[in-house]
């Protein structure tokens, strides 16, 4: 390749020999990393010396061959993975990428257009990955969405239709400051923190924030949310918006969206739905039953990069009505100011009057090619298949006299804790047991959990969205909880 790579020259062009050459090394990295992911350990953390030389390495002052750049990384990044890849990999709410998508993301790439409109085929391909999202949720035509960085940018999206709407002023003329009452958000205690950043970027502020209590499956109690709206109300304030969860991140409750509904109806504020992680699940034949509930709200956030495997970054937001989010975002200057018309250059209003970015990169890529590798019944089955598994692992637990199920099962999301029986009374004890025992299996490489807190009580908290898992895996992660346990238990 001679000095192609030692150095940035604008007027060389790789030859279509030293792009096949490079790139089936880079395959081959592909290749190697995903196929041997079961034979290594889920984590093992960064060695220190390459941890100190990231941190403290010199910035490149002159360039280096791309070849020496690849076995860099093939010795310092790849061993060293996240360890979401891995079938027995169940910590927080983080899937293995769908193989189509990593294919896209290069494609993708390789296009680099800038995705804020224009009358190019990503924005079509956009246009559709969204129309097929509205239709999986039960959204009308003239709802509008588009693709975000992930569910807190969905959410904070969403939420700001509801307070342009909702306010009763124009907010994006006069802000917030200096108004004659205080906008009120309402959200459930066990709703994403995302949802509160948002209110606080929009200028809301956290004291304006009303956290409503739960019922005893973590679902937010729907007579403590109309009693806070009646308070606000009687005290000159504006309700403009619910905040309710189809999937808390701590346990995957889905909040009683039907009833939600009602009481935004009766009191004209908004409901944002988060379904980041637990909104595909309309697509099992387990929770198909609650689209219709889901599809009533105004907003919705959804993470593809969760439960449907696209590699991160892939989220969306969807707006029942399309009208009112423009209204919210735009602000066109003439330089690209277009009719509108699908066959001019300018095409279609440009996606930058939905949403706050205006360079947007070409995410839509990975969701569409999945959506059509995968097919909806493909999706079905594999969320069908981690919702089985949960519910073994829940099982699992219930027969084991030193496990504990610390909240139902939801969704693919299974919380419990080691409980030998001599302990069962002492939470003090048990919360240090859980978190030794917990260190040990991250670090041990075998499995990997991730914990959340119940109340007083630190909890083990597996969440399976993952489509390399089998039943044998979850067999063996109970095996090591529990010997991993009576180990330390003894020492």
């Amino acid at each position: 390749m001679g000095n192609l790579g030692t150095g940035f020259t604008p007027r060389h062009e790789w030859s279509r020999e030293e792009i096949r050459n490079l790139g089936y090394n880079v395959v081959d990295l592909i290749a190697d990393h995903l196929t041997t992911l079961p034979g290594k350990p889920v984590f093992k953390p960064v060695p220190l010396d390459f941890v100190n030389d990231f941190l403290d390495g010199p910035l490149p002052a002159e360039g280096a061959e791309v070849q020496e750049i690849l076995s860099e990384f093939a010795v310092k990044v790849a061993p060293y993975p996240f360890g979401n890849g891995h079938p027995r990999f169940f910590g927080w709410v983080n899937s293995p990428p769908t193989f189509v998508g990593v294919l896209a993301e290069a494609l993708a790439a390789a296009m680099n257009p800038s995705c804020a409109g224009g009358n190019h085929a990503a924005i079509y391909v956009e246009r559709q990955v969204v129309n097929w999202f509205k239709e999986i949720v039960g959204f009308p035509p003239e709802s509008m969405g588009l693709l975000v960085s992930g569910g807190s940018m969905a959410s904070l999206t969403g939420l700001a239709v509801a307070r342009h709407i909702k306010a009763g002023y124009d907010v994006r003329r006069i802000g917030v400051q200096g108004t004659g009452s205080r906008l009120i958000a309402y959200m459930g205690a066990e709703g994403h923190t995302c949802m509160r950043k948002a209110v606080e970027l929009l200028g809301i502020g956290s004291d304006n924030i009303r956290l409503i209590p739960v019922d005893d499956h973590y679902r937010i109690r729907v007579p403590d949310l109309e009693e806070a709206i009646r308070r606000d109300l009687a005290a000159g304030h504006r309700p403009i918006a619910v905040a309710a969860s189809f999937g808390t991140v701590n346990c995957g409750a889905i909040d009683p969206l039907e009833e939600i509904a009602t009481v935004c109806r009766q009191h004209n504020l908004w409901l944002h739905v988060d379904g980041a992680y637990g909104g595909p699940a309309v697509l099992s034949r387990r929770y198909q039953g609650e689209k219709p509930a889901l599809a009533l709200a105004d907003s919705i956030a959804l993470d593809p990069h969760k439960w449907l495997y696209i590699p991160v970054e892939a989220g969306l937001v969807l707006v029942r009505d399309g009208q009112a989010m423009r209204d919210t975002f735009s602000l066109v200057p003439p330089y690209i100011r277009t009719d509108g018309s699908p066959t001019g250059v300018g095409g279609l209003p440009w996606f930058s009057e939905y949403g706050f970015q205006q360079t947007r990169g070409f995410r839509a890529l990975k969701v569409w090619m999945a959506l059509k590798h995968h097919g909806i019944n493909g999706y079905r089955k594999s969320i069908d298949q981690d919702i089985a598994l949960a519910e073994h692992l829940a099982d699992l637990v219930k027969a084991s006299p030193d496990l504990e199920l610390a909240a139902p099962q939801n969704l693919s999301i299974v919380c419990f804790r080691y409980v030998p029986p001599r302990l069962s009374n002492d939470d003090e004890r048990l919360n240090a047991l859980n978190k030794a025992l917990l260190e040990e299996i991250q670090l041990g490489g075998q499995a990997f959990l991730s914990s959340t807190q119940l109340g007083n009580r630190f909890v083990l908290r597996a969440c399976i969205v993952n489509h390399r898992s089998v039943r044998s895996d979850i067999d063996f992660l109970v095996g090591l909880v529990r010997s991993t346990g009576e180990r330390l238990l003894t020492e």
